[in-house]
C-alpha cells in the first residue's frame, strides 16, 4: 500500500494528491453538511467576511506547508498563484451578482446555486489544468502562446468602453434553454426540478426552475473566466500541483467572498483596470523572462507586484466612490440597479 502512495503522478507523490482531495472534500462536506443544515438561512456581509477569512487563512496554511515541504520557490510560487486566482475571481463574483439579481434569486437561495456551482467549477478546473500541464509539458512554446493571450486579454479591458448590463433574461443561451427544455416561470423553494403536469399532455414531467437556470449560466461565466485564468496560473508556475491546489483554494472561498462582495458592487468599480495590469504583468514577465530569455523575474518579485496592484485598484475604488451611495446595498440585486442607474 505504501508503494502505491509513493507512487509519482504529474509530479508529485499520489499521497499528496489523495490528500489534499480529502481536505478539499471534508470542506465541502463541512460548508455543505454543517453550515446550511438551515436551508433558509441567508448569509451576510458579517458571516461572508468570516467565511471567507477562513478560507483565505486555511489557504494560507496551505502554502506554508508547501514552503516548508516543498521549498521556498514553491512556496512563493503558490501564494503568488493564489493571490492572482483570487483577484481574477473578484470580477467573477460581479458578474454572478449580476446573473443571479437579473434571475431574481433570493438571498437564502443563492448559495445553494453558488455551492453546487463550485462542485462544479472544481471539477472543470481539475481538467482545463491537467490538460494545459500536458500542453505546457509537451510544447514549451505554448507558455509563450499563453503569455500574448494574457496580454492581449489586459489591454483588451484596458481599452474596452464601458460594460453594459447583460439582459440575461433575454439572452440567446436563456432563450435556447427555456426553448429546449421545460423551465418553471418561478421559484420551487431551493428544488432546481420539480415535477408538474405537462400543458400539451396534462402528464406529470420533469420541469427545470430558475434556480437551475441561473447554476448554468453561473457555471457558463465560469467557463468563460477560466480561460484567463488558466494560463495566468501557468505563467506563474507550470509546477501542476501548486497550480492546482492554489487554484481550488481560490476557489472554495469565492461562495463566501461573494456575498460580502455583491453587496459593495458599485465600490469596486475600477478594480477592472487594476486586474488589467496583473494580466499584462503576468504575460510580459513570460515574454521578458521565459521566450527571450533576459531578466529572471523571482517568484516574490510578481507577488509583490501582484498585491501591489490589487491593493492599488482596491483603495483607487474606494476612494473615488467614496461620495456614492452612503448605504451598502443589502442584497445583490441593489448593487445591480445602481450599476444600471448609474450607466
Amino acid at each position: 500500500m505504501m508503494d502505491v502512495l509513493t507512487v509519482v503522478w504529474l509530479g508529485k507523490p499520489l499521497w499528496m494528491w489523495l490528500g489534499f482531495h480529502a481536505l478539499v472534500a471534508s470542506l465541502l462536506a463541512f460548508d455543505l453538511g454543517l453550515l446550511h443544515r438551515d436551508k433558509e438561512h441567508e448569509i451576510g456581509v458579517r458571516e461572508s467576511l468570516l467565511l471567507t477569512g477562513f478560507y483565505l487563512a486555511l489557504g494560507l496554511a496551505f502554502g506554508g506547508w508547501i514552503w516548508w515541504y516543498l521549498g521556498p520557490q514553491a512556496g512563493e510560487e503558490y501564494v503568488t498563484g493564489l493571490v492572482v486566482e483570487k483577484s481574477l475571481s473578484m470580477d467573477n463574483v460581479f458578474v454572478i451578482a449580476m446573473i443571479l439579481a437579473a434571475l431574481g434569486i433570493p438571498r437564502a437561495a443563492q448559495h445553494r446555486v453558488l455551492l453546487w456551482g463550485i462542485l462544479a467549477a472544481v471539477l472543470l478546473r481539475g481538467l482545463m489544468i491537467g490538460l494545459g500541464a500536458a500542453l505546457v509539458h509537451q510544447v514549451h512554446w505554448v507558455l509563450s502562446l499563453f503569455a500574448a493571450f494574457l496580454i492581449f486579454a489586459g489591454l483588451k479591458i484596458l481599452f474596452s468602453g464601458p460594460e453594459e448590463e447583460g439582459d440575461f433574461q433575454n439572452s440567446a443561451v436563456v432563450r435556447w434553454i427555456k426553448k429546449t427544455f421545460r423551465v418553471t416561470p418561478e421559484l420551487h423553494g431551493q428544488h432546481f426540478a420539480v415535477r408538474r403536469p405537462d400543458p400539451a399532455t396534462g402528464r406529470k414531467a420533469l420541469w427545470f426552475t430558475p434556480l437551475a437556470l441561473a447554476l448554468v449560466l453561473v457555471n457558463g461565466a465560469d467557463v468563460i473566466f477560466a480561460v484567463d485564468s488558466v494560463p495566468a496560473i501557468f505563467a506563474i508556475t507550470t509546477d501542476t500541483f501548486v497550480v492546482y491546489t492554489s487554484n481550488i483554494f481560490a476557489i472554495l472561498g469565492l461562495r463566501a467572498l461573494y456575498f460580502a462582495l455583491a453587496a459593495m458592487v458599485d465600490r469596486f468599480a475600477y478594480l477592472k483596470t487594476a486586474l488589467a495590469f496583473i494580466l499584462i504583468f503576468i504575460g510580459a514577465k513570460i515574454v521578458v523572462a521565459d521566450t527571450f530569455g533576459l531578466i529572471h523575474v523571482q517568484p516574490w518579485v510578481s507577488l509583490v507586484v501582484t498585491l501591489s496592484l490589487l491593493t492599488i485598484g482596491v483603495l483607487y475604488s474606494l476612494w473615488r466612490t467614496r461620495t456614492d451611495a452612503p448605504a451598502v446595498a443589502t442584497s445583490p440585486a441593489h448593487g445591480h440597479e445602481a450599476r444600471a442607474h448609474r450607466a
